[in-house]
């Protein structure tokens, strides 16, 4: 797949050197705002997802990027914004965020894959990508049309499997607000079936010689303190699954890369990144995550899906190739080891699976 990461507007020059702040700050205009949301094989989700961000008042705009499902996926999105097809039914405490539905039918604009917005652009739109293009290459489409409005000047990605408190929007852009050195924003990331325990804190902490990410606070209760300023000096990535980006740091360090095709874009953007913009932490913005529900992700020991197995392998040897090249042949060599652990627990499919990986082969021939 080809390398577009620095493709897209003339470049602006780099800010201050990188310290996170914390954001505070007045009230800016919603309309400066575009969300992105990327669906594979998930319309429902989907939809919940939606359905929580449009009873939001402030007129940002929304782009959903279907990733060639192939599915039916299109076909639903658009009835639902009919009002032909329901919202699926949802239980639990988090049933407030995306019920009642919001009122049908919802102006639904459907401009071409690839295509660049020319001035404002609608407050709905769906881009049906003819093929899966993985996470960046989804999320570049949304990208590229969103930055064709002069008015929107902050992206904000989420995941499709996560619903967002009705303050998120506003604390987002408040973070922003802060410090014009502020490149990318996280914010508060809770499991959605476990609304009280936290999946991160703004983002993660890298391990450089293993290539893992420590969840900042993971795990812990929602209840427990914790010091914002900590939070973001700990912070070496912000979490794809809530990460929003300035239209400056765009100009300045480009798009997703589309070597990634699923994990590793965030901490790929992050080295790129350094000594150029600020990370802040909208640390008033709260969004729930299904975690993994797509491709088989898991925080589960043994959780990943055999699919999840090979791409996390495989892009964390892309990272390592591309920033950090004395220390591959250490992650590589923990891939074999990592490989074999996989083999002996009798998991054969997911041994294969990495061991293509293992020599950047493709999931499938």
């Amino acid at each position: 797949m080809a390398d577009r990461d620095a493709e897209l507007l003339p470049v602006a020059a780099p800010p201050a050197p990188v310290r996170p702040v914390v954001g505070r700050g007045r009230g800016p205009d919603p309309q400066r705002l575009g969300v992105v949301i990327v669906n594979f094989r998930q319309s429902d989700a989907t939809v919940e997802c939606l359905e929580s961000l449009l009873r939001i008042p402030g007129g940002f705009r929304v782009v959903v990027v279907d990733n060639g499902s192939a599915d039916g996926s299109v076909e639903r999105l658009r009835a639902w914004a009919r009002g032909d097809q329901p919202p699926p039914v949802v239980s639990g405490p988090l049933a407030r965020l995306s019920q009642p539905p919001v009122p049908k039918p919802l102006a639904l604009a459907e401009p071409a894959a690839g295509e660049v917005g020319q001035g404002p652009v609608p407050r709905l739109s769906l881009i049906a990508s003819p093929k899966n293009l993985g996470f960046a290459g989804g999320n570049n489409l949304a990208t590229r049309f969103l930055l064709g409005d002069p008015a929107v000047d902050r992206i904000w990605y989420l995941n499709n499997d996560t619903v967002v408190e009705p303050t998120a929007v506003d604390q987002v852009l408040r973070t922003f607000e802060t410090d014009p050195r502020i490149g990318m924003v996280g914010t508060q990331v809770r499991f959605y079936h476990a609304p009280r325990r936290l999946q991160a804190l703004n983002g993660m902490t890298f391990r450089r010689l293993t290539g893992d990410g420590v969840p900042i606070h993971g795990g812990r209760s929602v209840s427990e303190p914790f010091d914002p300023k900590q939070v973001v000096d700990r912070t070496s990535f912000v979490l794809g699954a809530s990460l929003a980006v300035s239209r400056a740091f765009l100009q300045t360090v480009g798009l997703m890369s589309e070597r990634y095709f699923l994990y590793y874009e965030e901490m790929d953007w992050a080295a790129r990144n350094r000594g150029r913009f600020r990370i802040g932490f909208a640390r008033g913005a709260i969004v729930y995550h299904k975690h993994g529900g797509s491709i088989g992700s898991s925080s589960v020991r043994g959780g990943r899906s055999a699919l999840a197995e090979h791409y996390m392998l495989k892009s964390r040897l892309r990272y390592y190739l591309a920033h950090d090249p004395l220390l591959l042949p250490i992650v590589w060599t923990r891939g074999w080891l990592q490989t074999g652990v996989r083999l002996a627990r009798g998991q054969p499919a997911k041994a294969v699976a990495m061991l293509r990986a293992l020599f950047f082969r493709p999931w499938r021939d």
